[in-house]
């Protein structure tokens, strides 16, 4: 029973649903990998062991009583910890957020992962308030990549592609604003997908900027991600900002081909902003998707200087309160950035806003003759943790901000994005962003599958 934790989401279900393994001895072996990894990698900030073993011992419980079994039954996930759990403090990676009360109910994902039968094993680390690309978290500690545990996990849901990529859990949740979800995924190996704005509820989930707050799932497959994404739609009535009007089921689709998706390469910005290894992963796929045609994001620059804009006014101006009252229980420099974000004028908020929209247009007219584009979703592998710096054709650029360099221009105008792991011998992995257009996550997850299915990208488990 000691390989359980390397079974993926929809093996681990499968074997529950069959009798072969119990969702108990699933959980029990999740929190065995926990208690042996956690203290080098440390990706969990709080393990839910008694909520994880009642929710497997009920789910066997059902399967003993003859009653079908949900989707997911038995697969062990956890969350990233800015989403709410019931009786636990939603500490949203800060020292602030202990003195708030225990959440009174689940968040709206948890509670869609919980109906379809996953075991919850508990909350992930993150970088403070998710302001921030590589989960060196001032109050619990960096999460370490788990490829190589002296360099970073990415962020700011670096403790969800860490928890997956060690194999202590099949799935994880994150939220991705500027990139939080497409960064640690392509620095930790594995898949990750960030839906369109507004797909997703975000019900209980902790707010960083609410103009471009995305929520999604991390897998070590695409079927996989597909399936967490199936489970986690929902019509949530009392979640103002989700804009879905439909449910999408995305994983009957996947065992297609890709032949009437129209797939080119992001150039110039996306080209200039990533290193040689990026541009070679992105090539890969590529070539095995017979993709030549460069496609331009007009002002793709002044869109990553809006996105930053944006998230200053938003993020400073919901920590005003505390800044004032309490400036010394903040991360240093979360708590400087958000001090000089919150003197930016209003005129810019209002100037980044209308630039988004014009920039969403331009974009539109890109998909009129394109389903898919590939970039690079970071433009280097993993960076050694306390890193200032990383080197960028020749230049040395800051690295905590500029993890984001690749994903800050999608994620300013809510596109459906895939992010897909290249490994090579000897090499830290690192992800190329499959990105489609609105509402069409199908088109990315398909990609994504086939690739994987040609045995182009892969995400095998670190070796710790």
């Amino acid at each position: 029973m000691s390989d359980l934790h390397a079974l993926g989401a929809l093996a681990a279900a499968g074997r529950v649903k069959a009798g072969t393994v119990s969702a108990v001895a699933l959980a029990e072996a999740a929190l065995a990998r926990i208690d042996a990894l956690n203290g080098r990698v440390n990706a969990f900030t709080r393990i839910t062991a008694e909520r994880a073993l009642a929710e497997a011992a009920a789910i066997d419980a059902t399967r003993a009583a003859g009653v079908p079994l949900p989707p997911l039954a038995g697969v062990p996930y956890a969350v990233k910890n800015l989403f709410d759990i019931e009786g636990i403090a939603t500490l949203a990676g800060s020292k602030i957020n202990r003195d708030l009360p225990a959440a009174r109910r689940d968040c709206t994902l948890v509670a869609q992962m919980q109906a379809a039968g996953a075991v919850l094993l508990g909350a992930l680390n993150m970088d403070e308030y998710a302001f921030g690309f590589t989960t060196e978290n001032t109050h619990y500690g960096p999460t370490c990549n788990p490829h190589d545990l002296s360099r970073i996990a990415g962020g700011s849901s670096g403790g969800s592609a860490a928890a997956v990529a060690a194999g202590m859990v099949s799935l994880a949740l994150g939220t991705d604003t500027n990139g939080s979800i497409r960064v640690p995924s392509s620095l930790c190996g594995i898949f990750g997908l960030k839906p369109t704005y507004g797909r997703l509820s975000r019900r209980g989930s902790y707010p960083f900027t609410g103009s471009f707050d995305h929520v999604g799932p991390f897998a070590r497959s695409a079927f996989d991600l597909a399936a967490a994404y199936d489970v986690l739609q929902c019509i949530d009535a009392l979640d103002p900002a989700q804009s879905a009007t439909m449910l999408e089921p995305v994983s009957s689709m996947l065992d297609g081909g890709i032949e009437d998706l129209r797939i080119a390469l992001a150039g110039d910005y996306f080209e200039a902003n990533a290193a040689p290894r990026a541009l070679m992963a992105r090539d890969t796929l590529a070539q095995a998707l017979g993709a030549t045609r460069r496609v331009t994001l007009p002002e793709a620059q002044r869109a990553r200087a809006a996105a930053f804009v944006i998230t200053a006014a938003e993020g400073s101006q919901l920590h005003l309160a505390d800044l004032r009252s309490r400036p010394n229980d903040f991360d240093p420099l979360i708590r400087d950035r958000f001090i000089a974000n919150a003197l930016a004028p209003a005129a810019w908020y209002l100037q980044a806003q209308r630039f988004r929209r014009w920039f969403y247009t331009a974009v539109m007219r890109v998909f009129e003759h394109t389903d898919i584009i590939l970039a690079a979703a970071t433009p280097v592998a993993a960076t050694p943790t306390g890193a200032e710096t990383f080197d960028l054709h020749g230049q040395a650029v800051p690295a905590r901000p500029s993890m984001g360099l690749l994903t800050q221009p999608l994620s300013f105008i809510g596109l459906p994005i895939v992010t897909v792991p290249v490994h090579r011998a000897g090499q830290m992995p690192i992800g190329v962003q499959v990105i489609a257009r609105p509402w069409h996550e199908a088109d990315a997850l398909r990609v994504a599958a086939w690739l994987e299915r040609q045995g182009v990208v892969q995400a095998p488990l670190a070796k710790l």
